[in-house]
């Protein structure tokens, strides 16, 4: 099944200059491309997807080298959420088969940081579903963060939803490393998924995380209906909030959610737009996390070599990821050495 994002294929006799030009801009010239150049690869056709591809891990090699991250995550307080976000499962506005449990006891985040830690991650994200954190909250999280950096070691990062600046300053300090919080979609398009907050009250989230001087998580999910043009617009919003690493996730449509009939994005599709993400912001930690096993299948060690640096192992927040182990051996495969990306940027 395809995606509802259109492509404008450009004149096919263009497509070796433009990814000609494209390379010369980002290596050569060593400056962002712009958003004509990024356009005209975003309407390069099919057959030029494996050239794009290409081009992206050459530009991928040449910023970041080819050390791959791999992190973990977990669910510390899962369901309940009172913001509608048409694509979450956790979302207590639809009646979906992910039900509001308690925030999970101390042992049981340290056991999964330590898997994270057994198979050689440098990132451990404790994630929660809510529109942001209340001061119980706060405090259990400024608890926690410097016991799974005791514990295991690990660079520790969080997603509590919107922040204020004095929390964002409280997290920084407590020893955040990175604050999760993706723009999802693009401005234009975001009100077609969410109602109960505004895209600015992301963009602000994200502002306020570097001001306190943690680093910024900021990703985005493909196809939830957006355009391919929105989708080039969201690559341009995220250039400008400045993120250190971006989750690239595709739609898994979950049941009972407003978008659960959504088809899946294309696996071709889906290396065009990883590509692209690496191409329009070539310095980042460019991350594999939800949906990529259903939508690329056994193309799935290709986005590594699409501009692809760091993977979420394990399961995520209410979908099962492949096992930690096929992972490793993907990577392995590929010989790429498992690192820190920030010790490399």
């Amino acid at each position: 099944m395809t995606s509802t994002a259109s492509v404008d294929p450009v004149d096919i006799a263009s497509e070796p200059s433009v990814l000609d030009d494209a390379r010369r801009a980002l290596i050569a010239e060593r400056r962002d491309l712009e958003a004509d150049e990024l356009d005209a690869l975003r309407r390069l056709p099919d057959s030029a997807v494996p050239s794009l591809a290409a081009l992206a891990h050459e530009v991928r090699l040449d910023y970041c080298g080819d050390v791959v991250e791999v992190a973990g995550i977990v669910s510390a307080r899962t369901g309940g959420c009172p913001e509608d976000c048409h694509f979450c499962a956790q979302s207590a506005q639809f009646d979906t088969p992910v039900k509001a449990t308690p925030f999970l006891d101390t042992d049981e985040v340290l056991a999964a940081a330590a898997e994270t830690a057994e198979f050689g991650g440098a990132e451990f994200c404790i994630i929660l579903a809510v529109r942001g954190p209340d001061e119980r909250t706060m405090q259990r999280l400024l608890e926690l963060v410097p016991l799974v950096r005791e514990h295991t070691g690990l660079n520790v990062a969080v997603s509590a939803g919107i922040l204020t600046s004095d929390q964002a300053r409280r997290l920084a300090e407590g020893g955040v490393h990175r604050y999760n919080h993706n723009l999802e979609t693009a401005r234009s398009y975001f009100p077609e998924v969410v109602s109960t907050h505004t895209w600015e009250e992301r963009a602000e989230t994200c502002r306020l995380v570097r001001e306190a001087g943690m680093q910024l998580c900021c990703g985005v999910l493909l196809g939830m209906g957006e355009t391919s043009r929105q989708r080039l617009e969201l690559l341009l919003e995220l250039r400008a909030v400045d993120p250190a690493e971006v989750p690239i996730n595709f739609l898994n449509p979950r049941p009972g959610t407003p978008l659960s009939d959504r088809p899946l994005v294309d696996p071709l599709e889906a290396i065009r737009w990883i590509a692209l993400t690496r191409l329009a912001l070539p310095s980042v930690i460019l991350r594999y996390a939800g949906g990529r096993e259903v939508t690329l299948r056994e193309l799935q060690a290709l986005g590594l070599t699409s501009g692809v640096n760091a993977l979420i192992v394990g399961n995520y927040l209410t979908t099962l990821g492949r096992s930690p182990a096929e992972d490793l051996t993907m990577i392995e495969d590929l010989r790429m050495p498992i690192g820190e990306l920030g010790k490399v940027l």
